[in-house]
């Protein structure tokens, strides 16, 4: 609302007036100065960017008396007891200080809103639930806010949904306690605006590598584009009352990485076409409304661009999963080189619980040093583009510092076990089983894509494995599904 004063032709002029009309006069000018003080309802929803004297006056001095914590401590504060969920109430005098991530300027986010602890590169967000709608208004995308936590409760606004919630009270039930919405009062003493917005830059991350440590974070997804039977469908499916969501996809070599996109009935580009090529998406990391799954949700549909090309799943260049594997056999596959370099074993064929793989293992045997070379076929990579090896390794009986594994690249290998000691051997960086948890024993694990194409000519990948027998260096390898891709 914005008031707009009468032009001076609408002034009445007293002067100019029959002393007859003095009564009809009267009345004019009654009209007219309730005219001039009134508003007129307008379009202009301008972000309050400055803050009241009454704001800077709390934040001032919650500042000089309280202590800040940060966001991983306040998550620490909720603790869950056996089947139920106990919000935590905070006495003491504390703050924790974020900048908003998620706006619910194009409906899509209804009283709430996201604090993550940091404009880039962020670790963590928490939510905060008020009893309040448009808040973009005054905790607009990059708003820099402190909470003062005294007071108030840390949650879930829903029991086992994952997301700690900040709250003005508790509501408890047979399945546990949940945070409730913070009240007007809570909201003006409690949630405490500084006069700093940042620019959010989104943490660029895949669909793989989200986490629970990611919701209420704005992130960004490259090479994304919508399902292939999602052409000419929109946001919100019709049918549905509350939320929709819609696939999308990354391409992953064989197949996809997916993950949906989660729209509001409230959202006002509900009605707009599914964007049919790819591109990226920004948007902030949640989950369904029962805390099973994460989801993205859009904060603007601005921050879709799909507009390139769609991508295409890679055709198989290459592929052995060692499945004709015979148990506690020397590897022989056609085309492979199983070469001891030094000491007297080699890579053996196994097979447990139907799975066969590749194995090399120094334990037991005599010799001091004990190297071994697996190399795989030969690979035309100019007749592809775009290559990408994976496998899988596992290991067993790991010996701390023990480094087994090595796998290398080689374009001017000339296929022959003699040449292999001439041959220039890069080494490629992959996820080593052995370097994780020792939970990971006998569990096979991704090494990751790894990019070949800045290889040309025919390129042989080589597995070599170091150890001792006798020197104790006698972690076992096993490697298995080992392919390259490309299109």
């Amino acid at each position: 609302m914005k008031c707009k004063p009468f032009q001076n032709s609408q002034i009445i002029n007293n002067k100019a007036m029959n002393r007859t009309n003095k009564f009809l006069t009267l009345i004019l000018a009654l009209v007219a100065s309730v005219a001039i003080t009134s508003c007129v309802q307008d379009d202009d929803y301008t972000v309050p960017t400055s803050l009241g004297n009454e704001e800077n006056e709390a934040l001032t001095k919650m500042l000089a008396n309280s202590t800040e914590v940060d966001l991983a401590y306040v998550k620490e504060l909720y603790v869950e007891n056996g089947s139920s969920t106990v919000p935590f109430y905070v006495e003491n005098d504390v703050y924790v200080k974020g900048y908003v991530s998620s706006s619910d300027k194009s409906g899509n986010f209804f009283k709430e809103f996201y604090l993550q602890d940091s404009p880039s590169d962020p670790t963590g967000a928490l939510k905060i639930i008020l009893e309040q709608v448009d808040t973009y208004n005054q905790y607009n995308q990059g708003r820099e806010v402190y909470i003062n936590l005294k007071g108030l409760y840390i949650g879930e606004e829903r029991v086992g949904n994952g997301i700690t919630t900040i709250g003005g009270g508790t509501e408890f039930d047979q399945y546990g306690g949940t945070v409730t919405r913070l009240n007007t009062n809570q909201i003006r003493t409690n949630l405490l605006r500084s006069d700093v917005t940042e620019l959010i830059t989104p943490l660029v991350v895949t669909f793989s590598e989200l986490t629970d440590d990611h919701v209420g974070v704005f992130v960004q997804v490259n090479g994304v584009e919508f399902a292939d039977n999602l052409a000419g469908e929109r946001y919100f499916d019709a049918l549905q009352v509350y939320d929709t969501q819609r696939t999308m996809q990354v391409c992953n070599g064989f197949g996809y990485s997916v993950l949906q996109l989660e729209t509001s009935s409230f959202a006002s580009f509900k009605e707009h076409l599914l964007p049919t090529g790819n591109g990226s998406i920004k948007a902030v990391v949640n989950k369904t409304y029962d805390g099973s799954t994460r989801i993205l949700a859009l904060n603007d549909v601005a921050d879709v661009d799909m507009e390139g090309a769609r991508c295409s799943l890679a055709e198989t260049i290459i592929q052995e999963s060692f499945d004709d594997a015979e148990n506690n056999t020397n590897l022989d596959n056609p085309g492979w080189l199983n070469i001891a370099e030094e000491g007297s074993r080699v890579w053996r064929e196994k097979v447990y619980n139907g799975n066969g793989y590749a194995e090399f293992g120094a334990f037991g045997a005599s010799d001091a040093s004990n190297i071994g070379w697996l190399i795989s076929p030969g690979i035309d990579l100019d007749a592809y583009e775009g290559e990408i090896l994976s496998f899988q390794t596992a290991h067993a009986y790991p010996v701390d510092n023990h480094d087994a594994l090595e796998v290398y690249i080689s374009t001017d290998f000339d296929g022959t076990a003699a040449g292999a000691a001439n041959a220039t051997w890069e080494v490629l960086d992959f996820t080593k089983s052995y370097e994780l948890d020792s939970d990971t024993w006998n569990t096979f694990v991704d090494s990751g894509q790894i990019d070949l194409s800045a290889y040309t000519g025919t390129a042989y990948i080589a597995f070599v494995y170091t150890g001792g027998g006798t020197t104790g260096d006698t972690t076992t390898i096993r490697m298995d599904n080992f392919a390259i891709y490309g299109q």
